[in-house]
C-alpha cells in the first residue's frame, strides 16, 4: 500500500478556530486530486483519572458541534510549547482541579478518530492514585460538571449509551483491557 503524494497544500481555514487547507493530491495510480480538503485541528491530550477512591473523573459538558452535552475523559488540545503528556497534565488540573505529576501518566494509545477528513490524533493516558489537590480553571468557553464513578459504573454508562463520545470510549475500553484488575 502506497501512500498520496501531496502536490500542493493551501490554508482556507476560515477562522482560527477551525484550520482546513485544501491539497492537490497524486493517488498511487497517477491520479490528481486538486480539492482534497483537510483539517489540521491540533493533537488532543486525554486522560483517565482514577482517584484513591478508586472513582473515575469524568467531564460533563455541552460540545457546540453536535449541540449536546455529554460526558467525557478531561481532555483538550496540545498546548503550545508543551509535550503532548505536559499538555494532559495541564488540562486535567484545569478541567477537573487534579494536579499529578509526569511519573503518574501512563501512555494508553492514540486514536485517530476522523482520519479520512482530519489529522488529529486523540493521546490518551492513565492516571491513578489521584486527588482533587488544585482547583478548576476553566476557559471562557467551558462550563463543566465533574462526574465521578467507579470503574464498574462508567463501563455500565458506556453499555447503556450514556457515554458515547469515540475517544472517551475507546480509551476507557482499551484501559479496560490492557489493566482489567482497575475495574473489578
Amino acid at each position: 500500500m502506497k501512500t498520496w503524494k501531496i502536490i500542493s497544500e493551501t490554508d482556507v481555514s476560515p477562522s482560527p478556530w477551525f484550520p482546513i487547507q485544501k491539497h492537490t493530491i497524486e493517488l498511487p495510480n497517477g491520479t490528481l486530486i486538486d480539492d482534497y480538503y483537510i483539517t489540521t485541528l491540533g493533537n488532543v491530550a486525554m486522560v483517565l483519572p482514577i482517584t484513591t477512591d478508586n472513582e473515575i473523573v469524568m467531564v460533563k459538558q455541552y460540545k457546540h458541534g453536535i449541540k449536546e452535552v455529554v460526558i467525557e475523559l478531561p481532555a483538550g488540545f496540545q498546548q503550545n510549547g508543551k509535550s503532548i503528556e505536559d499538555s494532559a497534565l495541564a488540562e486535567l488540573e484545569e478541567e477537573t482541579g487534579i494536579k499529578t505529576s509526569l511519573d503518574k501518566l501512563i501512555p494508553i494509545g492514540k486514536i485517530a478518530n476522523v482520519p479520512t477528513k482530519s489529522s488529529q490524533i486523540s493521546f490518551g493516558f492513565l492516571a491513578t492514585g489521584v486527588t482533587f489537590n488544585s482547583t478548576q480553571n476553566l476557559d471562557i468557553n467551558e462550563d463543566i460538571e465533574i462526574i465521578k464513578r467507579t470503574p464498574t459504573e462508567t463501563l455500565k454508562m458506556i453499555q447503556n449509551g450514556e457515554i458515547w463520545v469515540a475517544d472517551t470510549v475507546a480509551f476507557i475500553m482499551k484501559a479496560y483491557l490492557m489493566f482489567p484488575e482497575l475495574f473489578k
